[in-house]
Protein backbone atom coordinates (compact mmCIF):
# COMPACT_ATOMS: atom_id res chain seq x y z
CA UNK A 1 0.00 0.00 0.00
CA UNK A 2 2.77 2.19 0.76
CA UNK A 3 4.29 1.87 -2.50
CA UNK A 4 0.82 2.55 -4.09
CA UNK A 5 1.00 5.48 -2.33
CA UNK A 6 4.13 6.96 -3.60
CA UNK A 7 2.79 6.23 -6.96
CA UNK A 8 0.21 8.11 -6.84
CA UNK A 9 1.59 10.89 -5.45
CA UNK A 10 4.69 11.27 -8.04
CA UNK A 11 1.98 10.78 -11.06
CA UNK A 12 -0.05 14.05 -8.94
CA UNK A 13 3.40 15.78 -9.22
CA UNK A 14 4.43 15.33 -12.58
CA UNK A 15 0.80 15.96 -13.83
CA UNK A 16 1.35 19.74 -11.56
CA UNK A 17 4.43 20.17 -13.31
CA UNK A 18 2.93 19.66 -17.05
CA UNK A 19 0.25 21.79 -16.23
CA UNK A 20 2.28 24.60 -14.63
CA UNK A 21 4.08 24.88 -18.06
CA UNK A 22 1.25 24.38 -20.26
CA UNK A 23 0.41 28.07 -18.79
CA UNK A 24 3.75 29.09 -20.35
CA UNK A 25 3.19 31.32 -23.67
CA UNK A 26 5.80 32.03 -25.89
CA UNK A 27 5.26 35.62 -27.47
CA UNK A 28 4.90 35.85 -31.01
CA UNK A 29 6.63 39.24 -31.59
CA UNK A 30 10.21 37.66 -30.85
CA UNK A 31 10.94 35.46 -33.78
CA UNK A 32 13.51 32.76 -33.36
CA UNK A 33 16.38 32.62 -35.61
CA UNK A 34 20.02 31.24 -35.82
CA UNK A 35 22.25 29.18 -37.62
CA UNK A 36 23.14 26.09 -36.02
CA UNK A 37 26.79 25.93 -38.10
CA UNK A 38 29.67 26.75 -36.50
CA UNK A 39 32.08 29.72 -37.64
CA UNK A 40 35.22 29.12 -38.84
CA UNK A 41 38.12 31.22 -38.39
CA UNK A 42 38.78 33.10 -41.37
CA UNK A 43 42.26 32.50 -43.03
CA UNK A 44 43.87 34.96 -45.53
CA UNK A 45 44.38 34.19 -48.84
CA UNK A 46 48.44 34.09 -48.08
CA UNK A 47 47.96 31.52 -45.02
CA UNK A 48 46.71 28.98 -47.72
CA UNK A 49 48.77 29.25 -50.40
CA UNK A 50 51.41 26.65 -50.38
CA UNK A 51 54.57 26.50 -52.84
CA UNK A 52 54.79 22.97 -52.45
CA UNK A 53 52.63 22.32 -55.37
CA UNK A 54 53.37 25.32 -57.83
CA UNK A 55 55.30 23.51 -60.64
CA UNK A 56 59.03 23.78 -60.90
CA UNK A 57 59.38 26.43 -63.48
CA UNK A 58 57.15 28.63 -61.41
CA UNK A 59 59.33 28.45 -58.53
CA UNK A 60 62.73 29.37 -60.79
CA UNK A 61 61.03 32.11 -62.28
CA UNK A 62 59.66 33.63 -58.62
CA UNK A 63 63.43 33.24 -57.23
CA UNK A 64 64.93 34.84 -59.87
CA UNK A 65 62.29 37.46 -59.71
CA UNK A 66 63.71 37.92 -56.05
CA UNK A 67 67.78 37.91 -56.83
CA UNK A 68 67.25 40.36 -59.59
CA UNK A 69 65.10 42.67 -57.45
CA UNK A 70 67.84 42.56 -54.87
CA UNK A 71 70.78 43.20 -57.71
CA UNK A 72 68.44 46.37 -58.48
CA UNK A 73 68.82 47.24 -54.78
CA UNK A 74 72.60 46.99 -54.73
CA UNK A 75 73.13 48.75 -57.95
CA UNK A 76 70.98 51.83 -56.52
CA UNK A 77 71.76 51.60 -52.65
CA UNK A 78 69.62 53.02 -49.92
CA UNK A 79 68.75 52.40 -46.89
CA UNK A 80 66.37 49.86 -47.18
CA UNK A 81 65.35 46.49 -45.56
CA UNK A 82 64.88 44.87 -48.79
CA UNK A 83 67.75 42.55 -48.27
CA UNK A 84 67.39 41.85 -44.63
CA UNK A 85 63.68 40.78 -45.03
CA UNK A 86 63.84 38.24 -48.04
CA UNK A 87 67.56 36.85 -47.52
CA UNK A 88 68.83 34.36 -49.83
CA UNK A 89 72.29 33.14 -50.76
CA UNK A 90 71.31 32.23 -54.27
CA UNK A 91 72.83 35.42 -55.72
CA UNK A 92 75.87 35.88 -53.71
CA UNK A 93 76.80 32.12 -54.66
CA UNK A 94 76.52 32.89 -58.25
CA UNK A 95 78.64 36.48 -57.57
CA UNK A 96 81.22 34.44 -56.21
CA UNK A 97 81.31 31.68 -58.77
CA UNK A 98 81.18 34.30 -61.50
CA UNK A 99 84.49 36.19 -59.67
CA UNK A 100 86.33 32.97 -59.48
CA UNK A 101 85.74 31.92 -63.25
CA UNK A 102 86.82 35.31 -64.26
CA UNK A 103 89.94 34.96 -61.98
CA UNK A 104 90.12 32.08 -63.02
CA UNK A 105 93.36 31.60 -65.26
CA UNK A 106 94.97 34.58 -64.50
CA UNK A 107 99.00 34.53 -62.81
CA UNK A 108 102.08 36.10 -62.24
CA UNK A 109 103.74 33.29 -62.98
CA UNK A 110 103.39 32.31 -66.25
CA UNK A 111 104.15 28.59 -65.62
CA UNK A 112 101.62 28.34 -63.22
CA UNK A 113 98.31 27.53 -64.66
CA UNK A 114 96.28 29.52 -62.05
CA UNK A 115 94.04 26.87 -60.73
CA UNK A 116 94.15 28.20 -57.47
CA UNK A 117 92.08 31.28 -57.72
CA UNK A 118 89.00 29.45 -57.74
CA UNK A 119 89.73 28.05 -54.12
CA UNK A 120 90.96 31.47 -53.26
CA UNK A 121 87.98 33.83 -54.63
CA UNK A 122 85.55 31.10 -52.06
CA UNK A 123 88.01 31.18 -49.40
CA UNK A 124 88.23 34.96 -49.05
CA UNK A 125 84.30 35.52 -50.23
CA UNK A 126 82.88 33.44 -47.55
CA UNK A 127 85.91 32.88 -44.84
CA UNK A 128 85.61 37.23 -44.93
CA UNK A 129 82.01 37.40 -44.58
CA UNK A 130 81.81 34.93 -41.74
CA UNK A 131 84.57 36.88 -39.93
CA UNK A 132 82.80 40.37 -40.74
CA UNK A 133 79.23 38.59 -39.36
CA UNK A 134 81.04 37.72 -36.42
CA UNK A 135 82.49 40.66 -35.81
CA UNK A 136 79.24 42.47 -35.94
CA UNK A 137 77.41 39.81 -33.67
CA UNK A 138 80.17 40.75 -31.20
CA UNK A 139 79.89 44.35 -31.05
CA UNK A 140 75.85 44.24 -30.44
CA UNK A 141 75.00 44.05 -34.14
CA UNK A 142 70.86 43.00 -34.23
CA UNK A 143 70.61 41.22 -37.61
CA UNK A 144 71.17 37.47 -38.02
CA UNK A 145 73.69 35.47 -39.30
CA UNK A 146 72.36 34.66 -42.62
CA UNK A 147 70.68 38.18 -43.08
CA UNK A 148 74.53 40.13 -42.60
CA UNK A 149 75.88 37.09 -45.54
CA UNK A 150 72.97 37.96 -48.00
CA UNK A 151 74.27 42.01 -47.84
CA UNK A 152 77.94 41.54 -48.25
CA UNK A 153 77.63 38.56 -51.00
CA UNK A 154 75.05 41.21 -52.95
CA UNK A 155 77.32 43.53 -52.51
CA UNK A 156 79.98 42.17 -54.21
CA UNK A 157 78.28 42.81 -57.22
CA UNK A 158 79.90 46.26 -58.30
CA UNK A 159 83.34 44.64 -57.92
CA UNK A 160 82.13 41.29 -60.35
CA UNK A 161 81.32 44.40 -62.98
CA UNK A 162 84.70 45.74 -62.09
CA UNK A 163 86.13 42.45 -63.14
CA UNK A 164 83.58 42.31 -66.50
CA UNK A 165 84.81 45.24 -67.51
CA UNK A 166 88.90 44.80 -66.58
CA UNK A 167 88.96 41.46 -68.58
CA UNK A 168 87.60 43.55 -71.26
CA UNK A 169 89.70 46.22 -71.46
CA UNK A 170 92.62 43.59 -70.98
CA UNK A 171 92.08 42.15 -74.17
CA UNK A 172 92.95 45.60 -75.60
CA UNK A 173 97.01 45.79 -75.57
CA UNK A 174 99.06 46.29 -72.25
CA UNK A 175 100.08 50.10 -71.57
CA UNK A 176 100.24 52.87 -69.01
CA UNK A 177 96.92 54.01 -70.38
CA UNK A 178 94.64 50.74 -69.92
CA UNK A 179 96.10 50.27 -66.39
CA UNK A 180 94.60 53.71 -65.45
CA UNK A 181 91.10 52.59 -66.96
CA UNK A 182 91.10 49.76 -65.06
CA UNK A 183 92.17 51.39 -61.97
CA UNK A 184 89.71 53.86 -61.88
CA UNK A 185 86.91 51.17 -62.54
CA UNK A 186 88.29 48.88 -59.78
CA UNK A 187 88.10 52.12 -57.19
CA UNK A 188 84.75 53.16 -58.12
CA UNK A 189 83.46 49.77 -57.76
CA UNK A 190 85.25 49.20 -54.34
CA UNK A 191 83.53 52.43 -52.95
CA UNK A 192 79.90 51.25 -54.55
CA UNK A 193 80.50 47.68 -53.01
CA UNK A 194 81.38 49.21 -49.70
CA UNK A 195 79.03 52.13 -49.41
CA UNK A 196 75.99 49.69 -50.38
CA UNK A 197 76.56 47.09 -47.83
CA UNK A 198 77.24 50.26 -45.04
CA UNK A 199 73.82 51.34 -46.29
CA UNK A 200 72.26 48.18 -45.72
CA UNK A 201 73.63 47.03 -42.39
CA UNK A 202 74.08 50.78 -41.09
CA UNK A 203 70.93 50.51 -38.92
CA UNK A 204 71.93 46.94 -37.09
CA UNK A 205 75.36 48.24 -35.47
CA UNK A 206 75.31 50.16 -31.89
CA UNK A 207 75.88 54.24 -32.71
CA UNK A 208 78.64 54.07 -31.02
CA UNK A 209 80.46 50.97 -32.48
CA UNK A 210 79.54 51.50 -36.24
CA UNK A 211 83.05 52.59 -36.87
CA UNK A 212 84.20 49.07 -35.73
CA UNK A 213 81.86 47.44 -37.87
CA UNK A 214 82.52 49.32 -41.04
CA UNK A 215 86.66 48.78 -41.09
CA UNK A 216 86.14 44.94 -41.63
CA UNK A 217 83.93 45.43 -44.58
CA UNK A 218 86.09 48.19 -46.22
CA UNK A 219 88.85 45.82 -45.72
CA UNK A 220 86.90 42.66 -47.14
CA UNK A 221 86.22 44.21 -50.21
CA UNK A 222 89.68 46.13 -50.08
CA UNK A 223 91.39 42.79 -50.53
CA UNK A 224 88.83 41.39 -53.47
CA UNK A 225 89.41 44.80 -55.27
CA UNK A 226 92.82 44.03 -54.82
CA UNK A 227 92.57 40.76 -56.34
CA UNK A 228 91.08 42.41 -59.61
CA UNK A 229 93.16 45.19 -59.93
CA UNK A 230 96.62 42.71 -60.15
CA UNK A 231 94.70 40.58 -62.82
CA UNK A 232 96.82 39.73 -65.44
CA UNK A 233 96.01 37.44 -68.17
CA UNK A 234 97.75 33.69 -68.27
Amino acid sequence: MAEADELTVGETATKSGFLGLSDVSISEDIPVEGEITVPMASHSQDEDYSTLDEPVRETIIRDLKAVGKKFVHVMYPKKSNALLRDWDLWGPLVLCVSLALMLQGGSADSKEDGGPQFAEVFVIIWFGAVVITLNSKLLGGTISFFQSLCVLGYCVLPLTVAMLVCRLVLLASMGPINFLIRLIVVIAMFAWSTLASTAFLADSQPPNRKALAVYPIFLFYFVISWMILTFTPH
